[in-house]
């Protein structure tokens, strides 16, 4: 048995492993072309425990190209599935409100989800690193299928509301576990074009959904939208199951910190609930809002005292420092932020100013989720074939951010003109998400890929919270306090307000979005781009047509 603790002038004792044996690391067959693209083991002294906890050059399992794709179809359809349910619920809110009588508490069934998922998202990640990701990815799949069976069945709003924050535990584990799994099977400098196919997944769920939505809600029944989850479900099982057992384990198993995951995940639901309250329901100068926000941050530094004083917490605080785990975190939250928050609001600008109805205002949002992924595939092109493969997501963030200065200065414009700005500002952002990804799970120990993957996940879920939170906040000063936006829209309907009050509002809100953005680019100019392991040419392996 050889050494396994690394200093950080080198190892204790060379041993011939796995990562260091001639030949070995060959990604779907193919050789490392270059050693220079090998990340050096001693510069991770702070991050390498063990030789086998080490970044490989390439996965080990002896996966075929033909089995590395049916799981990757896989994640695909179990990522649609909770992609399609953040979604699909929004157009069928007014006519479950008309079936159970209360449209005052519609906004729970999305709240209720969302607050459940971003909850748990760092626990599946952890959890995946203990016990692996096969059991984990049962248990979410399990449990967003009885949540769904619940919802189906529910007879009052209560049980639905109930129903959905289970469904919200599930599906919060679905994203994590899938992106640790592609992980596990692909180097990190191929992993890049296998995230912008997940990204057009969530455009496809994003751009169907609420199509699906209103088409199940009035020719159907509202139940339909959470039926439908049974038989895509089970067939992602299914498919994914037989060949779990060949994807390598990089789990290690060990005491669990309930205490810590329960502080940070209360922390979470609390702040979570200031946001979607705040300004809304109390003012933000509220003892309410003021009461609830001191309790997250007292339990966030409780969190933080706890895990420093911890011999193996939850989630590991160095875990999060580095010159590239913080950055890479801070720029995809920042990208998704901006991307989440236009989303919500840009119906109410559409509606408002062109006069657009509520289905065309809908295709309208198309080219800010579409041409995100020509983005990610671009950037993920440029991590198989550069070296510095950074550079892509730093020239997008700045056309995205150059974009949304553009159209804040220069509203109000034709919409052809809004919608052209707006495709660069997604084809821009776009590029952020590979290559932060990536960055992460390159730059931390395999054995904590999963905790790392549920700490970004829980991030980018935060501030996607706090961006609809400002930009709402944004318009209300602007507006008045009158004002319904994203799934209350839905079942109020018009607005009263004047094409050019929401011109000069919405300038505010581009210039908030131009300081994401530009945060961004800040985070990638300063993130370390650190070697990915892999070969620098692959084969080609994209889906045959």
């Amino acid at each position: 048995m050889c050494g396994r603790r690394f200093k950080a002038e080198g190892p204790d004792e060379v041993c011939m492993n796995k990562i260091d044996r001639p030949g070995h690391g060959m990604a779907h067959g193919q050789p490392v072309s270059n050693p220079d693209d090998i990340t050096d083991l001693t510069t991770a002294a702070t991050e390498v425990i063990e030789v086998s906890d080490a970044p490989p050059v390439a996965p080990p399992a002896p996966l075929s190209k033909s089995e590395v794709h049916t799981i990757i179809l896989s994640l695909m359809l179990t990522m649609f599935l909770t992609a399609l349910d953040q979604t699909i619920v929004a157009t069928a809110l007014p006519t479950i409100g008309r079936q159970f009588g209360d449209v005052s508490d519609l906004s729970w069934i999305i709240t209720a989800y969302l607050l459940s998922s971003t909850a748990v998202a760092p626990v599946y990640g952890t959890l995946s690193d203990i016990y692996g990701r096969r059991a984990m990815i049962i248990v979410s799949l399990t449990l967003f299928l009885v949540g769904s069976v619940w919802c189906a069945l529910a007879p009052n709003l209560l049980t639905l509301i109930l129903a959905r924050a289970l469904q919200g535990i599930g599906g919060g584990g679905i994203l994590p576990i899938v992106q640790t799994v592609i992980s596990d099977i692909v180097t990190p400098r191929e992993r890049g074009q296998y995230q912008a196919y997940f990204s057009a997944v969530w455009v496809s769920a994003g751009i169907g959904g609420p199509v699906l939505g209103g088409v199940f809600a009035e020719h159907l029944h509202w139940s339909v939208i959470f039926w439908i989850n049974l038989p895509l479900g089970l067939l992602s099982l299914a498919l994914l199951l037989p060949k779990m057992g060949k994807i390598p384990t990089f789990h290690r198993h060990r005491k669990i910190d309930w205490i810590g995951g329960l502080l940070l995940m209360t922390s979470a639901v609390v702040f979570m609930l200031v946001l979607t309250w705040g300004g809304s329901r109390f003012a933000w100068a509220s003892p309410t809002i003021l009461a609830m926000f001191g309790s997250a941050v007292a339990m966030a530094f409780a969190f933080v005292w706890h895990a420093r004083n911890t011999d193996e917490p939850f989630l590991p605080i160095p875990l999060l420092g580095g010159s590239v785990v913080p950055y890479a975190m801070a720029a995809g939250a920042c990208a998704i932020g901006t991307m989440i928050g236009l989303t919500v609001h840009m119906p109410l600008y559409y509606e408002v100013v062109y006069h657009l109805s509520a289905s065309e205002a809908g295709l309208a949002l198309i080219p800010i989720v579409a041409m995100s992924v020509p983005g990610a595939w671009i950037a993920g092109r440029a991590m198989m074939h550069t070296k510095h493969y950074k550079w892509a997501a730093i020239i997008g963030s700045g056309c995205a951010t150059a974009a949304a200065v553009a159209i804040a200065v220069l509203l109000p414009m034709p919409l052809w003109a809004l919608l052209a700005l707006l495709s660069l500002l997604a084809l821009g952002l776009g590029s952020c998400f590979p290559v932060s990804v990536v960055s992460i799970q390159n730059a931390v120990s395999r054995a904590q890929v999963g905790t790392a993957t549920g700490a970004m996940n829980f991030f980018r879920s935060l501030m996607a919270s706090f961006a609809v939170a400002m930009f709402t906040t944004i318009l209300l000063m602007a507006l008045g306090g009158n004002l319904t936006i994203g799934a209350e829209q839905n079942v109020s309907g018009g607005h009263g307000i004047a094409a050019a009050d929401m011109v000069s509002a919405f300038r505010y809100v581009f210039v908030a979005a131009a300081v994401l953005l530009a945060s961004a680019l800040t985070f990638l100019l300063i993130m370390e781009e650190r070697p990915l392991a892999g070969p620098a040419k692959p084969a080609v392996t994209e889906f045959s047509e």
